[in-house]
């Protein structure tokens, strides 16, 4: 059997890093880290590294290091982890432009190496990166996709197991809008094995675990004072990767092309998408109550302030 090629742009950073490691115990295909040439040498040796890694796990898959963009060349998956990444102090907007011009570059080249590959992207700011992506590469919505809500609803899935001091297994939950302080985790949809969340906890403590979750991107750059979140992000990517290898159906929450869909027309939001074979093979809508409805719309006016930014 031919396995996948997934390659890593970025490879040679923290996510990158993690992303490899994890998707190469998963046996998830053979691993490409790709970052600009000077970095070249840093993913062979990543690439090395995790070879030597494979007996400890029993993976047989193949993993190399490069700076070339033709080792996109049949990708069936590409991860874009490539960017400058949150700083203290900087908010994902303050990136902005650094990001695009890396985003630009990519586009052009998956577009031409790379046309039919799955493309999941964790650049930030996301929600404006994933729309740039899009619109520089031609490529169908369905095959671009941001890891939004994978990453920030597993995140509020913590805090609800922290908060409870149940299992996390039992936890359930939401989190829609941009991927920033705007963000709508839907709290009437979370529950733990089915009991909703505001039978186990007061509406002060879920007030506090929603505000926590808007701001655990923030927690993280401030605790760790030179750079940001890697292994949640990186775990958060794996699982839209293997939903779509594996052709799982998944229902997860990412930044998709909405074209109608809760209002919003034109825009990559984070939605409830099922990921299989196919990509994002459809965005699944169900009615929101007007306090949430209010939430997505500003989420969706912040987002739309941003993506105007990039001028496409």
């Amino acid at each position: 059997m031919i396995r996948k090629k997934i390659v890593i742009v970025g490879g040679g950073g923290q996510i990158g890093g993690v992303v490899a490691m994890i998707a190469a115990q998963k046996e998830l295909g053979d691993i490409v880290l790709l970052d600009i040439p000077d970095k070249e040498n840093l993913t062979r040796a990543k690439a090395l590294d995790l070879m030597q890694l494979r007996p400890n796990e029993g993976s047989d898959v193949q993993l190399i290091g490069s700076g070339n963009l033709e080792s996109l060349a049949d990708a069936d998956v590409v991860l874009i982890t490539a960017g400058v990444p949150r700083k203290q102090g900087m908010s994902r907007e303050d990136l902005l432009n650094i990001n695009l011009n890396i985003i630009k570059g990519l586009a052009e080249g998956i577009k031409q190496h790379a046309p039919n590959a799955f493309i999941i992207i964790t650049t930030n700011p996301l929600d404006a990166m994933v729309y740039a992506f899009y619109k520089l590469s031609g490529l169908p919505k369905q095959q671009v996709v941001g890891m939004a809500g994978a990453l920030d609803g597993a995140r509020f899935r913590t805090f609800i197991a922290m908060e409870t001091g149940l299992s996390l297994k039992d936890v359930s939950c939401l989190v829609m809008g941009g991927h920033g302080p705007t963000m709508v985790p839907v709290t009437r949809t979370a529950t733990v094995s089915g009991i909703p969340l505001d039978a186990l906890l007061s509406s002060e403590q879920i007030a506090n675990i929603v505000e926590r979750t808007r701001e655990a991107g923030t927690e993280l750059v401030r605790l760790y004072q030179t750079g940001s979140a890697y292994f949640s992000t990186a775990s958060a990517c794996v699982e839209l990767a293997e939903a779509y290898l594996k052709d799982k159906k998944r229902v997860i929450a990412s930044a998709a092309l909405c074209e109608g869909e809760y209002g919003v027309d034109g825009l990559f939001i984070g939605v409830p998408v099922v990921i299989g074979a196919n990509g994002i093979e459809r965005i699944i809508e169900f009615p929101l109550i007007p306090e949430e409805q209010a939430m997505l719309d500003k989420t969706i006016a912040a987002v739309r302030d941003t993506v105007a930014e990039t001028g496409l």
